[in-house]
């Protein structure tokens, strides 16, 4: 098989490997941030944080939660690291934002965060924060889901099929979940654009 022929073989792995039952705990936790009038903070390092942004506006336009992710403003973002270092970058955001009981954050990342590893500190530390509120903590996930998936009161695990994969297929498929999600009947808000001038016209 070529590379591209094995790499989508791999894809077509993951999906039959993710756990649907995750997913709809996911959605019953958003469902009732959302009914309780709460917002969702979206955290992401890397390519996460670029998911973050897009699904921030998912779940704002979509399906109608506030929602805020702290990637978005790179200059307290940069400001927060130089002067205080990476570590704490979220956790300083979140309270200034005022975290509480009844917000929730939603972790994307390859590995769910290491203090031990020294990977993604800043997840770890914001996971503890929000434990520390009372906010709830949500995740998708790559590898065995790290801290996050730990610690969360629901967590998507992206499945590892391939090692030498491992970032590739946990960021592609955050996309996949967090679509599938804000796609839910128990959430979604509103028609996305080409679904609705797609419906046949009345004559």
């Amino acid at each position: 098989m070529s590379f591209t022929a094995t790499f989508l073989a791999e894809a077509s792995e993951v999906v039959a490997r993710i756990d649907a039952g995750a997913i709809e705990r996911v959605v019953a936790e958003l469902a009732a941030v959302r009914e309780r009038g709460a917002r969702l903070f979206i955290l992401g390092v890397g390519g996460s944080a670029g998911n973050a942004s897009h699904a921030v506006n998912d779940f704002r336009k979509l399906v109608g939660i506030e929602a805020y992710a702290p990637t978005d403003n790179v200059s307290e973002l940069t400001a927060r690291t130089n002067d205080e270092g990476w570590e704490t970058t979220f956790s300083a955001w979140l309270q200034v934002s005022k975290l509480r009981a009844g917000d929730a954050i939603l972790v994307f990342s390859v590995g769910g965060g290491s203090l031990e590893r020294n990977v993604s500190p800043n997840l770890v530390r914001a996971v503890q924060y929000a434990k520390q509120v009372g906010a709830t903590v949500l995740g998708i996930v790559g590898r065995d889901g790290g801290y996050t998936a730990r610690e969360a009161d629901a967590a998507v695990i992206i499945p590892t099929v391939n090692d030498a994969h491992i970032t590739p297929h946990s960021e592609a498929f955050q996309g996949v979940v967090w679509h599938c999600i804000v796609s839910h009947p128990s959430l979604k808000a509103c028609a996305t654009k080409w679904e609705s001038v797609a419906q046949p016209q009345p004559v």
